[in-house]
């Protein structure tokens, strides 16, 4: 007997499928074949039917070999002798069962995290667990938020040992440590960011000298302060990233740090690692220099009010900044020269955009707005991209080890799958020899796109047909900056690898550089690793808690129609965005004028006997049908459809039941000390096993 070894994924839906170690075809495994395998466990299986046409190999676990749930987060019953905990995560079928000496004060309705201390052997067996953290009351403002971090392990309080070291640090800039750095306090240096944000960590100034533009580009010197083989540094590692959520910043450094000391905040001393770069007419850079400096910015912008000064033209905000306005003018000279640059050499911009909401004080969305990018965020991106680019061109200048953020080009098969989809709006992407593509093709797409009602799903698909950034040891290059070096050097408040970077440029300044080994290569790539799992983590975490509170949004407006464009489509419904950018399903099963059937090669939907066809791209009338805050999804239905489906309801003749059916117990607030028939037989069951043990293991 053949067994095949792979990791478990469970959908939200209930399917699981083994993906083989092998990297051969994935398996689809039936529940009952499941041996209450979860998600992202590591199994050994065997086959137990061949693949088909159309139809995955099926497969049976054979034995658990790792298990990757070691806790679960979920709302607890108690009972007389011991309570049960609901799993948040519907992949979980099984409820947790813990001892009443195990619950931690826990008490009915709150939301814990519990540490599965015995996985269930057999289908109906049940796990048991302790309860590791009490939440709060599962309805209180914030839990939400707060159980999707600790489901990503996310943390916003920091240990004792990080406390400690923290205490060593000065929350001023002491004379000592301005010695032997170049003093830039009297040069007008600004930062531009959002109104909310307090980890200012990137400041510019710009200045023409002759034909051409000076550059400098602050960035907050995290490594003067988190130094090596400390607590502090062991900490930073293993968050990785700061994680920016609803409501709230879960920081990778202290707020001591990110808020304060390491904060570029105005006409405040504060340590540097400054990029001093001049740059030509075509935006070349000509000359390139680091160096640790002291600065003091001269103004907090935000960039509301840089687009005031810069795009505007408002005379009363242009007075106010009187003192900054030709740096301010020659920042925005360099960013146009910077962006024909990149342009002409095929970076490909793609239009993201974010949406943001406004909470009250429960904690509940009261509005939504979806922010697109600026002029002046544009600005500091280029600078910041100028940077980063001089920073790994100085790396393999100098042939020393370090870390680099790299994007490779899009493979052949995605490419195959965008043109399917795009060719029907008008559009194909050209190969070259070897299936390749160039960025500049790419970026020929989404610029023909703009402006026409196609721009939104040009981006859409386009984006998803690239592959992922991620940070390694090996420089490959960035496919979507069209650029040969890349790295990231002007985030590390908030970005580990930046910080990495400085102690790197650090080693070459002092001409201290740590010779290059495998020892080191492999240190660097286990850091790639880590902080690429970090960015993926957080980007998980951070687009939870996006359709949390979208779906809490839209459940104010049960019943309401709106405009929506379709941006997916697939065998089962399609995906539609409202104007504010939230985005929920109509399934097939919600359209009620015809049967729908999936087109595959028009990537449309298409009714059988009236030939209506729903595509890509195009505008919809929807109604809100129905959300579900605890699984984050949101359901729309065609307001024709809404209209058929009221009339049904109404006309629906009402029967009456000959037998009285009891229903089962939802949890909720009015019967928290209710249990359902289902659970009592469950209590039943656990107090049987518990008798089977003598003495004071009896009662559990």
């Amino acid at each position: 007997m053949v067994k095949i070894v792979g990791t478990v994924s469970v959908s939200a839906k209930g399917f699981i499928f083994l993906t083989p170690e092998d990297g051969s075809k994935d398996i689809h495994i039936k529940y009952k074949y499941a041996k209450n395998a979860l998600n992202g466990d590591k199994v050994a299986v065997k086959i137990i039917r061949a693949e088909r046409e159309n139809h995955a190999a099926e497969g049976e676990v054979l034995e658990i070999l790792e298990h990757n749930t070691k806790r679960v987060i979920g709302v607890i019953e108690n009972g007389r002798s011991f309570s049960i905990i609901t799993p948040d995560d519907s992949r979980i079928t099984n409820e947790i069962y813990v001892p009443s000496r195990n619950v931690s004060g826990a008490k009915t309705g709150d939301k814990v995290v519990a540490e599965i201390t015995k996985y269930p052997e057999q289908k109906d067996d049940f796990f048991k667990g302790k309860v590791v953290e009490v939440l709060g009351r599962f309805d209180a403002p914030g839990v939400d938020i707060l159980s999707i971090m600790r489901s990503h392990n996310l943390y916003e309080n920091f240990p004792e040992k990080v406390e400690k070291n923290l205490a060593e640090i000065n929350d001023f800039v002491a004379e000592e440590e301005i010695k032997n750095r170049r003093d830039l306090r009297d040069i007008p240096i600004v930062t531009i960011d959002g109104e909310d944000a307090k980890d200012l960590d990137d400041g510019v100034y710009a200045e023409e000298t002759q034909n051409n533009i000076r550059l400098i580009v602050a960035i907050a010197d995290v490594s003067h302060y988190v130094t090596e083989n400390t607590a502090l540094d062991a900490e930073a590692y293993k968050r990785g990233t700061s994680v920016y959520l609803t409501d709230r910043v879960v920081p990778m450094l202290p707020k001591k740090l990110s808020n304060g000391i390491c904060s570029l905040n105005e006409n405040t001393d504060r340590l540097a690692m400054a990029g001093d770069f001049l740059i030509d007419d075509n935006g070349e850079v000509i000359k390139s220099e680091f160096y640790e400096a002291v600065i003091r910015v001269k103004r907090r912008l935000t960039y509301n009010v840089a687009n005031k000064i810069l795009v505007d033209k408002n005379p009363i905000f242009i007075k106010d900044n009187s003192d900054i306005i030709e740096s301010l003018k020659t920042l925005k000279k360099l960013r146009n020269i910077l962006f024909k640059r990149r342009e002409n050499l095929g970076a490909i911009e793609f239009q993201t955009t974010e949406i943001k909401f406004k909470l009250d004080e429960q904690g509940k969305p009261v509005s939504v707005t979806k922010r697109e990018g600026s002029f002046s965020e544009s600005l500091i991106e280029e600078c910041m991209l100028v940077a980063n680019e001089e920073a790994a061109k100085l790396f393999v200048k100098k042939k020393t080890q370090g870390i680099y953020r790299v994007h490779p080009s899009p493979k052949e098969d995605a490419i195959d799958n965008l043109n399917e989809k795009i060719s029907v709006l008008g559009y194909f992407l050209r190969k070259r020899a070897g299936g390749k593509v160039n960025s500049k093709d790419v970026q020929a797409i989404v610029e023909k796109s703009k402006g026409t009602d196609e721009e939104s799903i040009i981006n859409f698909t386009t984006l998803r047909a690239m592959e992922k950034a991620y940070y390694s040891e090996k420089n490959i290059g960035h496919f979507g900056l069209a650029k040969e070096f890349y790295t990231h050097f002007t985030s590390p408040i908030r970005r580990y690898p930046d910080l990495i970077v400085h102690r790197i440029l650090k080693e070459i300044l002092t001409k201290n550089t740590q010779k290059n080994s495998e020892k080191r290569a492999q240190k660097l790539k286990e850091i790639a690793i880590q902080t690429s799992a970090k960015e993926r983590n957080a980007i998980e975490a951070e687009r939870e808690a996006t359709d949390l509170k979208a779906a809490e949004f839209l459940s104010n407006f049960i019943g309401e129609e709106f405009e929506g464009i379709i941006t997916s489509v697939t065998n089962f419904g399609m995906f539609a965005e409202l104007d504010n950018g939230i985005e929920g399903l109509v399934h097939v099963s919600n359209m009620m004028r015809d049967r729908y059937v999936y087109d595959a090669r028009s990537f449309s939907l298409i009714g059988e006997k009236s030939g209506e066809e729903f595509k890509l791209g195009e505008k919809i009338n929807i109604v809100v049908l129905k959300t579900d805050i605890k699984e984050k999804t949101i359901d729309f239905i065609l307001a024709d459809d809404a209209y058929i489906l009221k009339n049904k309801e109404k006309n629906k003749p009402k029967k009456k039941a000959k037998t009285k059916v009891k229903k089962a117990v939802t949890f909720n607030k009015k019967n928290e000390k209710k249990f359902t028939k289902e659970k009592r037989k469950f209590y039943k069951k656990a107090n049987k096993n518990g008798r089977k043990n003598k003495g004071k293991n009896r009662r559990i």
